[in-house]
Parts: C-alpha cells; structure tokens; sequence
C-alpha cells in the first residue's frame, strides 16, 4: 500500500478496486513488515478493527465522508477499549469512551488502526524519547522522524493510514510533517475538542491531523470542528471556505539554520520565497523578533509548570519509570522555582506580545520554515537538549499567540530530504490560511490531464503522488478523439485526436514542475505530452499518443473512458 488521498481511496471503493476488509488486512501486513520503524504502540489488528469494519454496514458512504478511511490515534488520545499509555508504560489505563474528537471521526465513518508511539507525555519535538524505540523518519531512516507526534506522521507517510491523528502544544503536530513530506494541520485552541487527550500543557493543547493532501485535512476538520448538535441527523459537513489574505509576512532578517543540511535548507527556504512571490498576494518583510520572544515564554517561563502540576505526582510515585530526559524536562519547573508571580508576570508580558502580533497579523499570513534543520538519531542522542530546542525554533510561538497553522510541503532540501513552510493566522482567520495554502501549491506547478492508469484508484496513480502531484478534478476531452487500448502488458489507454472521435473521461492533476522531467522519464512510448482540447474549449497538458499505436490495439472508445472499459471487460460473476 502506498500513500492515499481520502479522494483517491473513495474512487477505489466506487470501482471495486479494494475494500475496507482488504484495505485493513494489506495495513496489518505492512505494519508487521515495518516494525523495525517503531511507528506503533498498539499496531494495527483485526481483534479490535473488525468491529468499526462491521459498523460500515449500517453507514451510508454518500452521508459519511470518511466511510472506510483508516486512521491512526497518537497513544495519548483515547480510543475506547484500547491501552492509553502516553508512551509510559507504567501510566496506561484502558478508557471507556473514545476521545470526543475520535468518535467524530468513527460516527463519520473512519477506521482507527492503531495507536502510534510518540516522546513521552508528548514532551519533544524529535521522536526518539520512547521506551517503544526511536521512531524512524519515513524517507531517510538515519534521520529524526519529528515529534512528540513522530508514529502518527510516519504512519501516513508509509503507507498505515490514510490520515491520522496528533497533538500540538509546542509544534508537534507541525515538524513531524514537515520532516516526512505531509501536511499537517493545527486549529486554534478549542476549535477541535480536546476531550479525552492525556494533557501536556492543557491550556495550550491542540489535537492535529497529518495528510498526504490539503483537502483531507479540510475534510477531517469539517468532521470534529466544533459544538455538534447530537440530535442533528443531516450529516451536513460544511468545510471552511478560502479566499487570498490581504498580505504575507516574512521575516526580514537572516534565518536560523541548523545541522548538517543547513545550507540545504537555506536554499530550499529561498525556493520556498520564490514560489511564495509567484502567488499573487503581496508580501512585507517584518522583524520577527517578537515570536522568538514569545517562543521563549514557553519553556524558559512557567508554563512548564503546567506540565508538572498535570503529571507530577505520577513522575513522584513512580521514580525510574520516567524516560530519563522526560523526567528532567518535567522536574526543571522546579528547579526553576516558579511561583504565582511568576505566571502573572510571563500573562501580562504575553497580553502585550499578542496585542503587538493581533495588530501586524490582521488579515495576513505569517509565513516561516517549519523547521531550520535536522538531525541524524544519534546526534540526538549526544545531545537531547540543545537539538531538540532547536527543532522548535520556528513553531513554538504559536499557541501561546492562539495562532492556527498549517505546515506545507515544499521544494526538497535534497534527495529524498523533504522541508516544508508553515502559514500561522489569527483565530477566526481561518479562511485565509487556506486561500493562502492553495496559491502556495498551485505555484511552480502545471495541470496535467491523465486518462488511464494514473487515475484514482488505478495502478500508476502512486507515480504521481511520489512526484508531489495533488488530483484537482474530474473533466472530459472535448469530442474529438478516440482511446484505445494498447496491446502493452498490462494493457494501458492511447487517446489520439480524431475529428470523428467522440468526449473521453480524464482527471486533471496539478504536478510541480521540478518533478515533471522525472516523471516523463517513466511514460514509455507511444505516449507522450502534448496539448488536449478539453470539454470547455480550452487546453491542457496531457497524455497522448502517436497514432500508428492503434494498429493492433482495440478501439474502446465507445465507453467514454478508461474506467468504464476495464469494467467492462471483467468477466460476469454470480
């Protein structure tokens, strides 16, 4: 299995492609195969998936919109019936209820799968402070996978689950994402209910979703946004609309980067500018000073503290239980000596931080790496501290401001090393966060229609998500060609012009241009890019192919499109 869209999965279950059943089973064997990733805590079985299964039958899929869309939990979010640990063996207690936000998601028709590792307490932003082992990045191994959300990112990005479910207090539904190519999505506080999540700063923390597309994290926030009315039986999921901000803020003075790749990742940061410039919103250059100041408020002020006051008494009861570099975290509030004067005194100053950040954010997007750097595991071992600092640099502002967020994928650092960008707004500016996400994908890209096995659901649709493409829409050539199955194996569609053809079905994908060369690379001949005329009149990118291909092949053009062929080519059952 490799990485879905819920749209992509959709398609599947509609044509018969797969099913939840085989959909679960090829997730329980590719956990098994993997688990020298340490992604999991609980790992995926049917001893207690097979009843979420079962409930699919009473759900209609055209009324529950992740109808078979299976979905990880980070272990400090409950699930009913299933261990929490909160990666601390000694914690764990079995919850009754799920947490509110995962009943949402089950009642809309999703899967849980699991339970995923993460730093103790969700303490970390790097991934390898687990009793259940250091969990590995999914495209470089030797790398930190990011945390405290570190299973749950890597879950997504190998293959485990379509989308899944994290925390954020300090960036850790964040850099996860950004250091295993995924988008990660992070609501203003108490926009998702935190009902049932064991608390590491309660005041600040926030439940996260990690994607493969922007739309999915749309999707599930239209779920578990909210006060649901639960007598209210429409199933009505309005996702939120978008439209561009008035500006984009970036900082204008030199930028932090750190590690072995942090030269790669200033020039991917100055690509990021680039495509930033191409989206046809103005941009201002801001001192950003003030977020570095408000990020050091949350762990060089009292807000440890909190973390104490939720778990303290346990780490006092239960002495050479705690991870090592946890318990010392935990305990610095006390070293510390904060007090009540203290917390009044970091209030006040923040009162002030946030009124200066409410007036320069006001109906614009603040933009920054997500994060300036990375680490091999073993240099986060040498020094757990300072490295795990650094990975917060650019994200642990943000709760403390009541920002909401969304981390983006953008240009790789190098091979096979992802970076990303992360947009932040103002609560209640939640549509402009994601007008602004649209114009940052849409640039350095190009529409490009497809009409065979790189559609949804289909065999070569993995090609275009490891190139970065996202499906944009359905659409139909204009009649004026004819498709024909080629005598290849496996068998694949040819659309040739034809001024007797007729209206073919197609997809339109939006694919970056950096990844367009490589791709083209692995379409063989007869098929090619050329210029297609489409429904509208108009045209676009897209595959053709050299006519002499239809000597020998079969003319399928009747059926209108690829899809409809292959169904009708499936022998009779029953």
């Amino acid at each position: 299995m490799e990485k879905l869209t819920i749209a992509t999965l959709k398609t599947m279950y509609k044509n018969k492609k797969t099913t939840p059943q085989v959909l679960i089973q090829s997730i329980i064997e590719r956990a098994e195969q993997n688990q020298h990733l340490n992604i999991w805590i609980v790992p995926p079985s049917l001893s207690f998936i097979q009843p979420y299964l079962d409930g699919l039958i009473d759900k209609d899929p055209e009324h529950h919109p992740l109808w078979g869309v299976p979905f990880a939990i980070k272990d400090n979010i409950d699930l009913a019936g299933i261990p929490t640990t909160a990666a601390c063996p000694a914690y764990v207690y079995t919850p009754e209820q799920s947490a509110e936000v995962v009943a949402r998601l089950i009642e809309a028709g999703a899967i849980p799968v699991g339970k995923t590792n993460l730093d103790q307490f969700a303490t970390g932003l790097v991934g390898t402070r687990s009793p259940y082992g250091e969990t590995h990045n999914a495209l470089m191994p030797e790398l930190i996978s990011g945390g405290s959300s570190s299973g749950s990112a890597v879950a997504v990005a190998s293959g485990q689950a379509v989308f899944s479910l994290g925390t954020d207090t300090a960036g850790s539904g964040r850099v996860p994402a950004a250091l295993n190519s995924l988008i990660g999505y992070k609501a203003s506080i108490g926009d998702w209910p935190a009902k049932g999540v064991v608390p590491a700063c309660a005041t600040l923390d926030c439940v996260t979703v990690f994607t493969s597309a922007l739309e999915d994290a749309y999707l599930v926030d239209s779920v578990v946004r909210g006060v649901k009315d639960k007598d209210n039986s429409s199933h009505i999921y309005p996702t939120i609309a978008s439209s561009k901000p008035r500006k984009l803020l970036l900082p204008k003075e030199p930028l932090f980067f750190y590690g072995d790749y942090q030269d790669s990742y200033r020039a991917a940061w100055d690509k990021a500018v680039k495509r930033l410039e191409q989206c046809g919103i103005p941009i201002e250059y801001i001192d950003c000073d003030i977020f570095s100041k408000v990020s050091s408020i949350l762990y060089d002020g009292p807000w440890i503290a909190e973390r104490w006051s939720d778990l303290g008494a346990f780490v006092n009861s239960h002495p050479g239980e705690i991870f090592p570099v946890t318990e010392q975290i935990l305990r610095s509030s006390l070293d510390r000596g904060y007090d009540a004067a203290s917390v009044f005194t970091a209030l006040h100053q923040l009162r002030e931080y946030k009124e200066q950040t409410d007036q320069m954010m006001q109906d614009a997007i603040l933009v920054m790496p997500t994060c300036g750097g990375t680490y091999t595991r073993e240099q986060v071992a040498a020094s757990p501290i300072s490295t795990n600092s650094d990975m917060g640099y650019y994200t642990n502002h943000c709760n403390l401001l009541d920002l909401s967020a969304i981390a983006l994928p953008s240009d790789y650092a190098d091979e096979r090393l992802p970076f990303g960008i992360t947009m932040f707004a103002m609560r209640g500016q939640d549509r402009l966060l994601k007008g602004a996400a649209i114009e940052f994908i849409k640039t350095d890209a190009i529409e490009l229609a497809v009409c065979g096995l790189h559609m949804r659901g289909f065999p070569l649709e993995k090609q275009l998500l490891e190139c970065g493409a996202a499906f944009v829409r359905p659409d139909r050539t204009a009649p004026c060609y004819r498709l024909i199955r080629l005598d290849t194996i496996p068998p694949k569609p040819g659309l040739i012009r034809s001024e007797l053809g007729s209206s073919i079905e197609l997809e339109v994908w939006r694919i970056p241009l950096h990844q367009l060369g490589e791709f083209i690379r692995r379409v063989p001949a007869p098929l090619g890019l050329g210029k297609i005329k489409i429904q509208s009149g108009s045209e676009i990118t897209g595959f053709i192919c050299e006519p002499y291909a239809e000597i020998g092949g079969e003319d399928i053009t009747e059926y209108g499109g690829w899809a409809a062929a292959e169904q009708s080519s499936k022998p009779a059952t029953g």
